[in-house]
């Protein structure tokens, strides 16, 4: 059936049912529009409706995933020679930015053994699968993880359940030695590279990290081939940098432009960074079997750290258990691209709305990263059809598709430290796309005035084979739908009757846009099932696992084409700013009791009673922003939306956090202790993290200004919108 309706679908242009009908064009409201523009908007929309295809996706997904292309192969530059092309056919302009930055070399030379009590090498590759013709390219490198150290060492096996820096704790805590030991670690919990940070600081010799089957494996289902859970050569590849910034290791801060250029920054030298020493490698759990059955401890693992093999996991392996681990990576100065496709606004050329996706990949990539990276060239093609047509966007839209994410999320962050100033001044916003068309299932996690753009564009595109909206779809799934590498561990701030919009964490190129500029950001995409990080990331596990029907891609094509055609063309920027102090006062409540648990009577209440205060500037901005807007006023645009675009970066304090400089959004970071999760007010959980209380009294300072200063900016809007001036919270 699937074959049959790919031959007759995949050649006409797919047709969502999600042309706006008259009814829904005269009940809606559209946040940011007068009345006359939101006319002709709803035209617009519909018109880009009309474009996407299901053959113009698949084609571009193929032409990406037909080799493996990992940061600095040949093959990658290929992709990005690709994506260069296709844009620049469909009208956009392209630049392509070089930057030289540190890099593995490769996944080097690996090896992993059992010395005693049996001499085994143990499996460092996927198996090759005659259903899956891909699996048995030649390009195709053993697991490994980039910015491992090196080294070559012969050691006893200590268990470290998911190597969390509580895990840790707990070994010590029980008076498990880890000095001169091979760390044994799950994936889960953390960034990878926090396992190897925390192991290292314990004094480890080197780190073995590997799938349980109780996380990804049969446990949860049938495995590949089969299914779409990790059978047992299945390797998690991945980054484990752990610089206290984003981006080029040598070059902190500073964009690291071409070591040819005459402004190239001065290096950092390259032992003087912090990198990890010792050696890291993943394995699947077919291999990793072969030492958790030989584990002779006495000491059984407490509640919680039992895995899914079919053994008692100990926490020693006992000294009759001996494991060879020997990793030697060379890292060295290499070119990345970040190709970057302009279609220049007709009327605010200098108000940019920002969308983008890495390219590189640790194999194929066809979920991650390069079904959005697909997306978005569909998206381009349709918007440079409607730019020909004379439907030309108000404010300018860049498309951008970055290189060396899976090392670091080193492109985007480079690019971001070379723009900054313009980007300060004229980001809109920064939508990431990463991985976005992975499954049926839509996701989402945003700063706090992007979240209604969500849920309106969600509202207006109709699910396929379905007679619900994405939206719908979406609030009945009744979960925590986020995209899996940005998920926040702070709850996310709901309001009554609306899906659950995460935080945005680390892991993707949100990061240097948010967390380093304080551009509004959000992540949004079709989850579904995955063999992340692995060789078998490539179309045929696409084909049958992640979307057979390829609706879902010209469906998020549609989702993230109207989220950008209103930020492109409203007449105010359409964000959300009632949802500042809503959200703000469920992270104030969160930190208030994170600190609570070692310092009980502290309290939140002053910065909470700013947040109250901000509160009815907020209000009263969105009142009159809807009187503005009624009244079909058009005045003052420019001074207004530089007004609106400058909201968020109230947060950004330029001492940053204490945990790194670099992070210099006082709203929002990635957790420090394990990469992936998102930290809300992170100068305040920082604290909470070292159960401390001296620095308080400077935090709650520098928060209380930053809440000031938007609730002023806020009051100044309203004024400047002509509403009568709000009650309190404006003066000092």
């Amino acid at each position: 059936m699937k074959d049959t309706y790919l031959r007759t679908q995949l050649g006409t242009a797919f047709l969502v049912a999600s042309t706006l009908t008259s009814s829904w064009a005269q009940t809606t409201t559209l946040t940011g529009f007068t009345p006359a523009r939101q006319a002709t908007q709803l035209k617009i929309e519909a018109d880009f409706k009309s474009k996407q295809s299901s053959a113009a996706f698949k084609n571009h997904l193929e032409k990406l995933c037909s080799a493996p292309h990992i940061t600095g192969s040949p093959e990658n530059e290929k992709v990005r020679d690709y994506i260069a092309e296709t844009m620049r056919k469909a009208g956009w302009q392209v630049d392509i930015y070089p930057h030289d930055v540190l890099l593995p070399k490769g996944p080097g030379d690996i090896a992993v053994e059992l010395v005693n009590p049996v001499r085994q090498p143990l499996n460092i590759r996927e198996f090759l699968f005659k259903e899956d013709k891909y699996s048995s390219d030649p390009r195709l490198t053993p697991g490994y993880n980039a910015w491992s150290g090196s080294g070559d060492v012969t050691a006893e096996v200590v268990y470290a359940n998911y190597g969390r820096k509580e895990d840790f704790e707990q070994l010590a805590a029980m008076g498990i030695p880890v000095k001169g030991k091979i760390v044994l670690a799950r994936y889960g919990g953390n960034f990878r590279g926090y396992k190897a940070q925390f192991a290292q600081a314990a004094g480890a010799a080197g780190v073995i990290i590997f799938t349980d089957p109780a996380d990804s494996g049969y446990m949860r289902g049938l495995t590949f081939p089969e299914g779409p859970f990790y059978s047992e050569s299945v390797i998690q590849r991945g980054s484990l940098l752990t610089t206290p910034y984003t981006g080029d290791p040598l070059t902190p801060g500073e964009p690291a432009l071409p070591m040819d250029a005459k402004n190239t920054p001065k290096r950092l030298d390259q032992n003087a960074v912090g990198l990890h020493k010792i050696p890291v490698t993943p394995l699947p759990y077919g291999s990793a079997t072969e030492i958790l059955k030989r584990m002779t401890g006495l000491r059984a693992v407490p509640a919680g750290w039992q895995g899914g093999l079919p053994y008692t996991y100990r926490l020693e392996g006992g000294p009759d258990l001996k494991v060879r681990l020997m990793v030697r990576q060379e890292k060295t100065i290499q070119r990345i691209y970040q190709v970057v496709g302009t279609l220049t606004g007709s009327e605010f050329p200098d108000e940019w709305i920002i969308a983008g996706c890495h390219y590189d990949a640790w194999g194929y990539g066809a979920t991650d990263p390069n079904s959005g990276t697909a997306m978005l060239l569909s998206m381009t093609e349709s918007l440079g059809k409607l730019a020909k047509a004379g439907q030309k966007p108000r404010r300018t839209i860049k498309v951008c598709h970055w290189d060396a994410e899976e090392p670091g999320v080193i492109g985007s962050a480079e690019w971001s430290e070379q723009f900054r100033d313009e980007l300060t001044q004229k980001a809109v916003a920064y939508m990431n796309y990463d991985a976005a068309v992975s499954g049926r299932k839509f996701g989402a996690s945003a700063s706090p005035s992007m979240k209604k753009l969500i849920i309106e564009a969600t509202q207006s595109v109709d699910y396929p084979d379905s007679n619900k909206t994405v939206y719908q779809t979406w609030l009945g799934n009744n979960a925590n739908n986020n995209p899996t590498r940005v998920t926040g561990s702070s709850a996310p701030a709901v309001q009554a009757g609306e899906p659950s919009i995460g935080n945005l964490g680390g892991g993707s190129d949100h990061i240097a846009p948010y967390m380093h500029i304080g551009i509004p950001a959000l992540s949004a995409g079709m989850e579904g099932p995955t063999l992340y990080h692995s060789q078998y990331d490539d179309l045929y596990f696409y084909d049958k696992f992640s979307d057979p029907t390829y609706k879902m891609g010209p469906m998020m094509e549609q989702i993230v084409g109207t989220m950008t055609l209103r930020l492109a063309n409203a007449d105010l920027v359409p964000y959300d700013v009632a949802r500042y102090p809503t959200d703000l006062a469920v992270h104030l409540k969160a930190a208030e009791k994170a600190i609570q648990a070692y310092a009980p009577t502290y309290s939140i209440a002053p910065l909470l009673s700013t947040v109250a205060d901000m509160k009815k500037n907020a209000d009263a901005c969105e009142l009159a922003r809807q009187n503005y807007l009624k009244a079909g006023r058009t005045d003052k645009l420019v001074e207004l939306n530089k007004e609106l675009r400058l909201l968020e970066r109230s947060f950004i304090d330029p001492k940053g956090n204490a945990f790194g400089a670099w992070y210099r959004s006082l709203y929002a970071s990635s957790d420090p202790n394990s990469g992936y999760a998102s930290w809300m007010l992170p100068a305040l959980l920082y604290e909470a993290s070292i159960k401390s209380t001296a620095n308080l009294p400077d935090i709650e300072g520098r928060y209380k200004k930053a809440i000031q200063t938007l609730s002023d900016k806020l009051m100044t809007l309203s004024q400047g919108m002509g509403s009568p001036s709000a009650i309190g919270g404006g003066n000092r």
